[in-house]
């Protein structure tokens, strides 16, 4: 984990790209639509606002709520798992909202369509957060430390 401000953003910065570039190529290509340009075009606003919740809104309510968890907080493995799980709910709450609204505007079945959009991300950004996302930015990290 970041011991101090510059590897924060560092490993902030490592894990909201490759989350929001994980979920993009996912939802593209759910949607049909995945091509180069398309990926590179909703990349940087994805990014931009990815990064403000996480740092900003979803973050800090994230880590406010696991220590308040039933969670042994000496253990290290626990917290990160804790961590990422509610990160993952928070992030996919917010950003499937921006998604479905980037997407589609402001739809008749505003609600139904978000629902969907929740549904369908969660199941693939909690693995890709668990499994890949964190181990690599947490390897990236341990190789600044180092």
């Amino acid at each position: 984990m970041p011991t101090n401000k510059k590897e924060g953003i560092i490993f902030t910065s490592l894990m909201c790209f490759l989350m929001v570039l994980g979920m993009s190529v996912y939802n593209l290509w759910l949607h049909g639509d995945l091509y180069f340009s398309n990926l590179l075009i909703g990349l940087v606003p994805g990014f931009i606002v990815a990064f403000i919740l996480d740092v900003f809104i979803v973050g800090v309510i994230a880590k406010k709520i696991a220590f308040k968890l039933p969670v042994n907080s000496e253990s290290k493995f626990q917290m990160i798992v804790t961590i990422s799980c509610l990160m993952v709910l928070g992030m996919v709450t917010c950003m499937s909202l921006f998604g479905v609204v980037i997407e589609q505007g402001i739809p008749d079945q505003l609600l139904s369509a978000y629902l969907t959009a929740w549904k369908m991300n969660v199941i693939v950004a909690l693995p890709l957060q668990l499994l890949i996302v964190g181990p690599i930015s947490r390897l990236v990290l341990s190789t600044i430390q180092n």
